[in-house]
């Protein structure tokens, strides 16, 4: 069994901590479908907790970094130290309407002699089914104590390709159409489950063979890019390149999928 380090220790009693709280809120918010206002204040509610005790944690075990979260945004720390990013409760929707699959995300980005930062550690963990995703920088990526890797699938007519639908007043529908188009002839199947932490998860862990989403935020998908690397698959933005945060493009699969896919998708955006 792998073990943890200090800080990967620090980071999952933190997500363990918020996720009782959070598998309660669940239970109630199921039960508050057939109020007539709905439950979106109380889910509201229950993001902000999960993040406070998240926040209280990680500040106890590391007090002089900084963070960057979905809720309170930017929390200045040390500038030569690291800085965590965290998301609550990614699949906030599918919390609101009882459906059973969110998660925690928490990532660590680090300062580099070459003045960029870079994601080191990571922790995607689901708190109904207690599954905990996590990967330190060369040291692999694992699911509890089992190691993960991308799948080995060749052809994409075998293929199962993971993406998020553009919503109202979130994404390019346009572009995801164009890939759509482009993708979903070639594949076994592509699925929409709503939470992209879990999506890369699923990547690092060979259940899903690809991943292609744009229009995500920093904590959406730190943790899972890290997952995927240590997995031994690839992330790059839709042009092949290696800036997917800064341009804000995730393609990711395993190396020959990865090169199959980035042609469709490279040849939908012409």
């Amino acid at each position: 069994m792998p073990s943890h380090s200090g800080l990967m220790t620090v980071i999952e009693r933190a997500a363990r901590k918020a996720a009782p709280r959070l598998r309660r809120d669940f239970n109630e918010v199921q039960q508050l479908q057939v109020s007539r206002k709905g439950p979106a204040d109380f889910v509201t509610m229950a993001d902000q907790r999960a993040e406070q005790t998240i926040f209280e944690e990680l500040s106890h075990g590391r007090p002089d970094w900084g963070f960057l979260m979905e809720e309170r945004g930017e929390v200045a720390g040390d500038p030569n130290k690291p800085r965590f990013i965290v998301d609550p409760l990614d699949g906030t929707s599918n919390f609101l309407h009882g459906i059973p699959h969110f998660a925690i995300s928490i990532a660590v980005e680090e300062p580099m002699p070459s003045g960029k930062r870079e994601i080191t550690t990571a922790l995607v963990y689901q708190p109904l089914t207690d599954e905990s995703f996590w990967a330190e920088k060369g040291r692999g990526a694992w699911h509890t104590d089992q190691r993960l890797r991308v799948s080995a699938r060749r052809d994409l007519s075998e293929a199962l390709i993971a993406t998020g639908i553009p919503f109202l007043g979130h994404g390019d529908f346009v572009q995801w159409s164009r890939i759509f188009g482009a993708v979903a002839p070639q594949v076994a199947g592509i699925r929409r489950f709503g939470a992209a932490s879990l999506d890369l998860a699923w990547v690092a862990a060979g259940r899903y063979d690809g991943f292609w989403e744009s229009s995500l935020q920093p904590w959406d998908v730190a943790a899972g890019l890290l997952l995927i690397k240590e997995a031994g698959g690839f992330v790059t933005d839709f042009r092949g390149g290696d800036k997917p945060m800064e341009r804000n493009e995730f393609l990711a699969a395993n190396d020959v999928l990865h090169s199959k896919l980035h042609k469709l998708v490279a040849g939908a955006l012409r």
